[in-house]
């Protein structure tokens, strides 16, 4: 694939434009004309170096994420949409942006480790948290590619391609070494990063790396090495007694949340427009009836997707992303939640009853799978009702259907656990095993036009 467009404005761009904030733990520097030789000079300024994958490369990410996420897994209707009725091609727009953001999050990744690598001046662990930081967040764009698109290229040093002059040589790698190169990256990542500490403050740290690399191992089939690393995790990050205050906006670096894409509408260019929102009450929201129909009425995590009054403009938001709109910049500023720890504990369930189902109810998949369950205000499931594996990970399966609606993973959680076209079929949907991946978007099949090298995927 030639990627050189977007390495290049990487290469040029990442300084000029990566030190903007994000939160207030993101501090923009106090002039605009840094580069290579006068920057990375001392601990801030690596850190800042970093900033910049924390926001703006995973902007045009937003649309298609929520798209593949929530409307072709039968949680959202979007109008007459493409990937409402899996037809969905390469000229998608969304997807096209999308494919474009994960490419800028990698070359911007691959930079800043560069630059950090050659710097002089900082302190090493300063250098080895920034570089784990990068890495964690390539592997994070890696992991949503090989789930989206499946074959890609991997771009591992964008310079040394630039130099080689070579970038219109790559071609796809399967998907078994796209795995493997990320849990590579993770798994350096995770000797280079400090543990969180009282004075964390919602950057990357060891045990954000840990999880992704968790859920990794759960979709490339590696189960038991899955289990084994987030049971390491119990305990490092706890579940909120109140499953709002998950989402509380003056509430974004909670013990709950082990790393967002951050966002600040203080800050022109670092908000972001209206999630999920709708003009009146009495408007159609897009929710599917199969996800209205999943919640008891005493179900804490049904009032979070409902909508409320956003003051001063005609808009309602839903309560799982509601923030008043900033009066200057006209935007919002929730962070987008990749991973948390409710997330941690039915991976860690699912994981366990990959390895070896259990009818015990006291088993430490239960325990974890329930856990979630309760926090939300119900009674615990009974294994009794779970008899065999299937319905162990069918429970599983719609508990993170509740616990995790509009927050993008409800597709790649059905992909992983081989139910995809079974949910498609239950909104009418036939689906074949081709479309559990999206096209390659055109543009770049057009830049390399080389289809030894870049093809599209099969049947589309």
């Amino acid at each position: 694939m030639k990627m050189s467009n977007i390495f290049k404005g990487a290469m040029v761009g990442v300084l000029a434009l990566s030190m903007a904030s994000c939160q207030d733990f993101l501090n923009r520097p106090t002039e605009d004309n840094y580069n290579v030789d006068n920057f990375y000079k001392n601990d801030d300024q690596v850190e800042q170096g970093v900033n910049f994958l924390y926001n703006s490369p995973w902007y045009d990410f937003q649309r298609a994420f929520i798209k593949i996420g929530e409307v072709m897994s039968g949680n959202m209707y979007w109008g007459s949409s493409p990937y409402l009725t899996f037809t969905t091609n390469g000229t998608d727009g969304d997807l096209v942006n999308m494919s474009y953001s994960l490419w800028a999050v990698n070359g911007q990744a691959n930079t800043v480790i560069t630059n950090i690598l050659n710097s002089e001046g900082p302190s090493q662990a300063a250098k080895n948290k920034a570089i784990g930081e990068a890495l964690t967040w390539k592997a994070m764009a890696y992991f949503y590619m090989v789930r989206t698109f499946g074959e890609v290229p991997i771009v591992h040093d964008n310079n040394a391609i630039l130099t080689s002059g070579t970038y219109n040589d790559l071609y796809k790698a399967d998907r078994a070494s796209v795995y493997e190169y990320i849990i590579m990256t993770l798994e350096k990542a995770l000797e280079l990063l400090p543990k969180q500490t009282s004075g964390w403050n919602g950057r990357i740290d060891y045990y954000a790396a840990e999880a992704l690399l968790a859920k990794v191992y759960l979709t490339f089939g590696k189960h038991q090495e899955a289990a084994t690393l987030l049971q390491s995790m119990l305990g490092s990050y706890e579940l909120l007694s109140n499953v709002a205050d998950v989402f509380d906006v003056a509430n974004e670096s909670n013990k709950e949340i082990i790393f967002s894409v951050r966002f600040n509408k203080e800050v022109p260019g670092e908000g972001h427009g209206a999630w999920f929102s709708i003009a009146n009450l009495s408007d159609d929201s897009g929710r599917t009836d199969i996800l209205d129909n999943l919640y008891e009425s005493n179900d804490a995590r049904k009032e979070l997707i409902e909508y409320k009054k956003v003051d001063g403009v005609n808009a309602y938001l839903m309560n799982k992303f509601f923030d008043q709109r900033d009066a200057t910049n006209k935007n919002y500023g929730n962070d987008q939640i990749i991973l948390r720890y409710a997330d941690v504990l039915l991976m860690y369930a699912e994981a366990l009853n990959e390895v070896s189902y259990s009818n015990d109810q006291q088993s430490e998949a239960m325990k974890a799978l329930n856990a979630v369950h309760t926090r939300a205000g119900l009674a615990p499931l009974d294994i009794a009702d779970l008899p065999n594996q299937d319905a162990f990970r069918r429970a599983i399966c719609k508990e993170r259907q509740m616990e995790f609606p509009y927050e993008g993973h409800r597709w790649y959680d059905v992909v992983r656990m081989g139910y995809a076209k079974e949910f498609a079929a239950a909104e009418g949907h036939t689906i074949q095993d081709y479309q559990l991946v999206y096209p390659i978007p055109n543009t770049e099949l057009e830049r390399i036009n080389n289809t030894a090298l870049l093809w599209q995927n099969s049947n589309y």
